[in-house]
């Protein structure tokens, strides 16, 4: 481990700091894909990121769905973690800015790992969404669903597909290449804690941290999402501990908190009433909001049982999330 070199794209993001952080504090070297040199800036700024300063490394990659955008990139690396990928967001033209850059990027990256021999092991952000079956049904990580085709209803759906998409698409590549690395996708749900690199409250309460603020802040979603959480330590952590030469590779890994009862999004009220008191006295929690929660049968003990751990609850993941937004707000 110590020493070895890690590729790493989507460093600057919710869950790729926090996977970058993971990986430097196991005693890796990684090499950050960025954009721009303003993100390299903003990488070496981070409070967490000052200690190991002396292990990071960047390489600026402007186009990563680009056929040969990475073979530069993954010169003497050992591995690469590959967590880059868009998010949903409006836009008119969802294959064209959802769909197609999923797949794109991905496969680069892979392409180019091909080309460099020291790559042992090749870590995928995906999502449970990659998994998800057509029909109402328990599944897990391992699930596999056939390509979605277009029209899509909207972004979300879209989203959806992208990540079906993408997934399938390494399915091929491995089956067509046999790869001398292996590949190892990590599939998790809704993620949820500090971003330590939002630092405006704007920021802080968006992408899948939005999602447990609503009621918090006292908005409203009658209409409901899966009520499917995680950490985003337990999913940086999985991100590392899945480079391990004993975790069989060519696997996929789920993340999510599984608790006695099934997870309510608006148990987040009654959680931030207990950690933050003088908050929502001043107003900085206005509570009173809903979010409906609908089931998804997805399991991830699995993942649990592989790496002997145990993911943290969904009162852990609120705490880390409000804490963060009260610091955010107390210091504007």
């Amino acid at each position: 481990m110590a020493g070895e070199l890690i590729l790493l794209t989507g460093g600057t993001g919710h869950v790729g700091y926090r996977v970058l952080i993971e990986a430097l504090s196991k005693g890796y070297n990684v090499r950050a894909s960025v954009r721009s040199e303003a993100k390299i800036a903003e990488l070496k700024a981070a409070k967490s990121s000052q200690p190991y300063l002396a292990q990071l490394s960047f390489v600026i990659v402007p186009d990563i769905g680009k056929d040969g955008a990475f073979d530069e990139a993954v010169t003497d690396v050992d591995f690469i973690v590959h967590v880059a990928s868009p998010i949903q967001q409006p836009t008119d033209d969802v294959e064209a800015h959802i769909i197609q850059p999923a797949i794109r990027g991905t496969l680069s990256i892979l392409r180019s790992a091909l080309k460099q021999p020291s790559i042992r092991r090749v870590v995928i952000t995906s999502s449970v969404v990659a998994a998800l079956p057509s029909e109402p049904r328990a599944f897990t990580a391992d699930n596999v669903e056939p390509d979605p085709h277009g029209p899509y209803d909207n972004d979300f759906v879209a989203y959806i597909a992208s990540k079906k998409l993408a997934y399938n698409r390494t399915r091929d590549f491995i089956a067509k290449e046999k790869p001398n690395f292996t590949v190892v996708n990590i599939m998790p749900t809704f993620v949820v804690g500090k971003n330590e690199l939002a630092t405006t409250p704007k920021s802080v309460l968006s992408g899948s941290n939005s999602l447990p603020m609503i009621p918090v802040m006292g908005q409203h979603n009658p209409d409901g999402l899966p009520a499917k959480v995680c950490h985003v330590d337990d999913v940086a952590f999985v991100h590392i501990a899945a480079l391990d030469s004993g975790v069989e590779g060519n696997r996929n890994f789920g993340v999510d908190y599984r608790g006695d009862k099934p997870v309510e999004w608006d148990d987040a009220i009654d959680i931030v009433k207990k950690h933050f008191p003088e908050e929502v006295k001043k107003g900085v929690f206005p509570l009173g909001g809903s979010l409906k929660s609908l089931p998804m049968p997805f399991d991830a003990t699995k993942t649990e049982e592989t790496f002997g751990i145990k993911f943290k609850s969904y009162e852990e993941q609120i705490v880390s999330l409000a804490g963060h937004y009260a610091e955010v707000v107390a210091n504007a």
